[in-house]
Order: structure tokens, then C-alpha cells, then sequence
């Protein structure tokens, strides 16, 4: 059984990404568990194994007593003396455990219980690498449906795109490459559930840091976003150098980056404005592609009066209200929009 347990071992250690320590330590406890089932040990039985060139060495590690009353845990003086000549009352002996006395039943029972702690290690391991990754973006292909959930293999692990975080327009057909944004990772009793978006706004925040350099590495910083998925999103960009055009980074030579984004997203529209520290300024920018005469503030109430000339009026407001609506949730204001000719009647 020796050989076959470090089989076993280095089997798991080549097949699984578990750290040595880890598997160690389920094969110690599969060990005892063994042990204790097949020479019907009672009390607190302390195994330790060694490894060596020979393979692998199992002791028992039993307290030096006047008198035995739990062989699996204690040890006369006298018999102690043969392991180790110096041994004291109340020392801890290793003596040796001959592991081909366990049987093919303890072989069996062992390795059930190093593959559970082996299965619970690696959802550990799972839900440690991708809890740290919370945020992030992930590629990974559609591999099914489950009900109104889409399976997503991420290679070491399957991960959930719920209905409210699913794009209405999008196919999600089986083995499309997409790439989702990690929103959460829940312990369950079995694997790590691991639930991503596509629908989130801070998407679009992580494709552009992929698709444009001077995002990634923070020359060009998205101070906002707005989206309504699969239809049409606003991004808010500033650059921390004068020298630098944040609008022209982000769209791309000839629009390359820009559309690589939206393609990304099946061909959902996204605008890209500048952001103005002064709020008058970035709300008549936020309201592009129409142009803006004027905005006056409230701040008190935090809303805002765009006037705007009257062919610009229905372009300000957009489809069903889409752009003004976007507009509000990327700046923070309430938006009111007027034409001219509006705010000449209501004077």
C-alpha cells in the first residue's frame, strides 16, 4: 500500500494545481481516518507520515506512560526505549506502522477521503483566485443554458450569467467567445457559484482599459459611465496631461478603438465626451450630439435647465428620452431641456 498511496499523491500533485502541503495534509488525515477504522482505535491517534526515496513511511506518535491503557496512543517506557534510548515519562514517541497491515478496505476508505479533501481544496482554490478578481473582465465561451441562466466556461470553473445581468439583444449562442465582467463569488456547499455581467456599466469601463493603452495605464482616466445594454452608453473621459486628447485616445485612429469595444458588445452605440470639472459645462457636453445654448444649475436641488436651439430639441432629448436619460445618470443631474422659442413663450 505504500507505493500505491505515493502514487496516489504524486498522481493528484501532477494532475491538480493543490499545493503540497495541502495534499499532505488530506493524506495524513485519510491516513488516521483509516487506522482508526481498521484496528478500531479509540482516542486522539496522531499519525504522521515521511516520504523518502523508499516511498512513503507512516508513525504513529504515542505518549511514553508507566502504564498502557490505549495502545494506539500510549507507550510503556521500555518499549519506548527501542525507538528512542532516551526516552522519558511523558515523552512523545514515533514508532513505526507497518501500512500493509491496513488491508484493500483501508486503502479504499483512504482514498475516498483524500478525493473529498482533495474536491473541497480545490473549490477553496477556486473561490480564492476568483474572489481576488472581482471587477475584473473575463473571457470565457457560452457552454449551455440552464433555465433562463447562461453557463460561461471559464476553463478552471463555470460561471452564471443570470437573467437580470443578460443583454436582451445579445444571442448567447453555444461556444461564442465572450467577455464578462466578475460580479460577484458565493461559497455554496459545492462548488463556488460565480456569477458575471454583461450588462453592468463598469463592462465597458474594463473593455476600454483593454482596448486603449493610455486608459490602462491611467493618462486617460473614464470619470463616468451610463448605459442602457445593447442599446446606447455614454462614457466620460479626461486626460491628467494638456498635451493629451482623452475623446481621440478612446475613439482610436479611424475609430479602431472605439470599435473594437462595440463590436465586443454586438454593435451597441456608445458616445465618448470629454468630462469639464464645471458642472454647466459637462452637462451641455453629456447632452452631445445635440448642441447646447445654455445650461442654468439649481444646485440646491441639483437639477439642471438645458436650452437648446428648436432643431436641436429632439436630438437633446433622443429617442423615447434615451440621450437626456443618459445624459442625467452620467453627470449626477436632473436634466430639464427647453428650446429657445420654449423659454422666449414662458418669459
Amino acid at each position: 500500500m505504500s507505493s500505491e498511496l505515493l502514487e496516489i499523491l504524486r498522481a493528484l500533485e501532477r494532475e491538480r494545481d493543490i499545493p503540497l502541503a495541502v495534499l499532505w495534509e488530506a493524506l495524513e488525515t485519510a491516513i488516521t481516518n483509516a487506522y482508526k477504522k481498521h484496528c478500531g482505535a479509540v482516542g486522539d491517534v496522531r499519525l504522521r507520515l515521511d516520504s523518502s526515496k523508499a516511498g512513503v513511511r507512516l508513525f504513529c506518535e504515542r505518549t511514553v506512560v508507566e502504564q498502557v491503557e490505549n495502545p494506539h496512543t500510549q507507550i510503556s517506557l521500555e518499549e519506548a526505549r527501542k525507538y528512542k534510548p532516551d526516552a522519558a515519562l511523558g515523552d512523545t514517541v514515533s514508532v513505526p506502522v507497518d501500512l500493509e497491515d491496513f488491508g484493500r478496505i483501508a486503502a479504499q476508505t483512504a482514498k475516498q477521503v483524500i478525493v473529498q479533501r482533495i474536491r473541497e481544496a480545490e473549490r477553496e482554490q477556486i473561490y480564492q483566485e476568483f474572489h481576488e478578481r472581482v471587477g475584473e473582465i473575463l473571457s470565457g465561451f457560452v457552454q449551455r443554458r440552464e433555465g433562463p441562466n447562461v453557463i460561461i466556461d471559464l476553463d478552471r470553473a463555470e460561471a452564471i450569467l443570470p437573467p437580470e445581468e443578460q443583454v436582451p439583444n445579445e444571442p448567447y449562442r453555444p461556444h461564442d467567445r465572450l467577455r464578462v465582467y466578475l460580479l460577484r463569488v458565493e461559497r455554496t456547499t459545492k462548488a463556488p457559484r460565480i456569477v458575471v455581467s454583461r450588462s453592468h456599466p463598469s463592462l465597458i469601463r474594463r473593455l476600454f482599459e483593454l482596448e486603449v493603452p493610455e486608459v490602462r495605464e491611467g493618462s486617460v482616466v473614464i470619470k463616468a459611465v451610463a448605459r442602457e445594454p445593447g442599446a446606447r452608453s455614454k462614457i466620460a473621459v479626461w486626460a491628467k496631461e494638456p498635451n493629451i486628447d482623452p475623446v481621440g485616445s478612446c475613439v482610436g485612429l479611424r475609430g479602431t478603438r472605439v470599435q473594437a469595444v462595440v463590436n465586443e458588445l454586438y454593435d451597441e452605440k456608445i458616445d465618448i465626451i470629454r468630462w469639464y470639472p464645471d458642472p454647466a459645462q459637462f452637462i451641455a457636453e453629456a447632452l452631445s450630439p445635440a448642441k447646447v445654448s445654455q445650461v442654468q444649475l439649481n444646485e440646491k436641488e441639483k437639477s439642471a435647465l438645458a436650452i437648446v436651439p428648436d432643431d436641436q430639441l429632439s436630438l437633446a432629448i433622443g429617442k423615447a428620452g434615451q440621450n437626456v436619460r443618459l445624459a442625467a445618470r452620467l453627470t449626477g443631474w436632473r436634466i430639464d431641456i427647453r428650446s429657445e422659442s420654449q423659454m422666449a413663450q414662458e418669459q
